[in-house]
């Protein structure tokens, strides 16, 4: 990749952060997500799915709670952006087979959006077991289909927009980080963007270097009146989101967006991991991770005003807003093995506890603005014997049991 990277380089002059991020993560031949299995234990890093199932459960909860708000529609989408190992997914289907009497109505599906050829097998092997294939041509843009125990149907593709178009609830758990951001850094002269180059004291080393002069991406990506003096743009967020704002707005459904992130105040967040441990971003790039937190506060610009946006709140507070001290009751009193209870302590002091993951990732979500609508008020002398009243947005709101 070192190599590949600086003949780029020597070609064409340095490349944007954007462009680096891009070649060393989804690169055809050798990206890092394209190649490697990198999650887990034996990986570079754990996502919340594979550290407790009652974190997969509360998203399968506010899944179905949206689908009610929706008013239960006959055909339900579930598609998820960036499925990892395929835990989350399988954690909200089996709340749809626990909820099967509430859910049995609706014809669903599920939908999986994944550009690395390793990690769709391994989606495969955990959510439909023996019982997937891949698509006998490479144009197919459904490029693997199979169906679960349960008998949902799941598709994968490669591109969001080859997902059909119907009413959907859309899943993306550190989805949006590892898209490619743009850095652009105030100087003297107005905002210039930051490069990659190749270091003129090393040519196996590469730095960062600050653009003698605007590039499109400066000119353009940055925010009149924005006071940082140091900027991360993900374009590419924007597009996608963008993307998720239309399909809610012309089909229905909603979206929900969970990461490291922040509400436009952070600065500097490009970071790599590798066997769990920071890791230098230019250091043998393609071994590691790269990552860059989520500015909610752009995403909810990209959204636009067709759609009603809620949050960011913390981990913690959504996790806790969607009940997971009861479910966590329920499982303890359950269990009598120690370790196991140990455990179960253990993966919620994780998710929760504000030094560790409980304040660092953020919810975000994205509705149809009927969502929040207030109910129509009842015309004329026709009395109802029960007013409607709109579900609460589940994780957003504190639901009281």
């Amino acid at each position: 990749m070192l190599k590949h990277l600086s003949s780029k380089i020597r070609a064409t002059g340095p490349i944007s952060v954007s462009e680096y991020m891009r070649e060393v993560l989804t690169n055809p031949v050798t990206g890092y997500y394209v190649r490697r299995n990198m999650l887990g234990a034996d990986g570079d890093f754990i996502t919340s799915p594979e550290i407790s199932q009652v974190f997969g459960e509360l998203f399968g909860v506010w899944v179905v709670s949206e689908w009610m708000g929706a008013g239960r529609p006959k055909r339900l989408q579930l598609v998820e952006l960036g499925p990892g190992k395929g835990s989350l997914a399988a954690d909200i289907l089996r709340v749809f087979t626990q909820l099967r009497s509430v859910v049995g109505g609706a014809s669903v599906s599920v939908h999986l959006v994944e550009v690395s050829p390793t990690l769709s097998r391994v989606q495969a092997q955990t959510l439909t077991g023996n019982r997937s294939q891949e698509a006998s041509s490479e144009d197919d843009p459904v490029y693997r289909r199979g169906e679960t125990a349960a008998g949902f149907p799941v598709s994968w593709y490669r591109r969001l927009e080859d997902v059909p178009a119907a009413f959907s609830i859309f899943v993306a758990h550190e989805f949006f980080d590892a898209l490619p951001v743009h850095k652009f850094q105030r100087t003297e002269k107005g905002w210039r963007e930051v490069l990659v180059d190749i270091d003129p004291a090393d040519p196996d080393r590469l730095r960062f270097v600050v653009a003698p002069t605007p590039t499109l991406a400066s000119s353009t990506l940055v925010q009149a009146g924005e006071r940082r003096d140091h900027v991360e743009v993900c374009a590419e967020g924007g597009v996608v989101v963008q993307q998720l704002a239309r399909r809610i707005q012309e089909e229905g459904g909603a979206a929900l967006i969970a990461d490291y992130g922040h509400d436009g105040t952070k600065t500097d967040t490009f970071r790599g991991f590798k066997g769990h441990r920071l890791h230098d971003v230019l250091a043998a790039p393609g071994s590691a991770d790269l990552t860059a937190d989520v500015d909610f506060s752009f995403l909810r610009r990209m959204a636009g005003g067709g759609v009603a946006c809620l949050g960011p709140v913390t981990q913690r507070t959504f996790l806790k807003n969607m009940g997971i001290d009861a479910r966590m009751q329920v499982l303890l009193r359950s269990c009598s093995d120690p370790s196991t209870r140990q455990q179960l302590l253990g993966s919620y002091d994780l998710l929760t506890n504000p030094s560790r993951m409980g304040e660092r990732f953020h919810f975000f979500s994205l509705l149809h603005p009927r969502r929040l609508a207030a109910p129509p008020t009842p015309q004329g002398l026709k009395l109802e014997k029960k007013n409607p009243v709109q579900l609460p947005v589940a994780g957003f709101t504190e639901l009281r049991f």
